[in-house]
């Protein structure tokens, strides 16, 4: 992996993106959006995860965070340890779910092709962090973070989609608290 794909600074600001295997649209039903809004909920309350704004969209994720026990590797790897098993058991136990077969299918077949997985490979590997280290870098990516949606066709204006802290920023903290972004003015 590149060196410019690491955390190298533990106590640093990070922008990350990670994807479903084979980029599979997955969050298309609320019960999985739950799951990554309690796991984020969990992640702050108890394992020192410093969120600054995100973005869910049906196939990837997006972050700006810290992490103040200085292990963004390792929050991270939990984070996306714990949502992929606990998204595959919902998956596996949803009678609602019309793919369900399918979904489990391509997970097997990602889980086989990767010798460090048992069974089941939810996430892509990589988590492409960037450090962010000035005022106007931050403010790039918090703008590409909340246009996602827009850029997808699925809204018209950042704040309109449920899954994204564009609403945290218009003082909308109905789905997801975040931490104070004093550095955005």
């Amino acid at each position: 992996m590149s060196r410019n794909y690491k955390f190298h600074n533990k106590t640093g600001l990070y922008f990350v993106s990670f994807a479903t295997v084979n980029w599979i649209d997955v969050f298309t039903r609320q019960v999985y959006f739950d799951i990554l809004v309690e796991s984020i909920s969990y992640c702050r309350e108890n394992k020192g995860m410093e969120l600054y704004c995100y973005c869910f969209m049906s196939n990837h994720v997006h972050f700006i965070f810290r992490s103040a026990d200085d292990q963004p590797s390792e929050l991270l790897r939990d984070f996306k340890k714990y949502t992929s098993r606990k998204l595959i058991q919902v998956i596996e136990n949803n009678p609602q779910e019309s793919r369900k077969e399918w979904l489990l299918r391509m997970f097997k077949r990602a889980g086989k092709k990767n010798a460090t997985t048992t069974h089941y490979q939810f996430w892509q590997q990589h988590n492409k962090p960037i450090e962010l280290w000035s005022e106007k870098v931050i403010k790039q990516k918090v703008d590409y973070i909340h246009n996602n949606p827009v850029r997808s066709g699925f809204v018209i204006n950042p704040e309109d989609w449920k899954y994204s802290s564009a609403r945290n920023y218009q003082d909308d903290f109905t789905v997801l608290e975040i931490d104070e972004p004093g550095f955005i003015q």
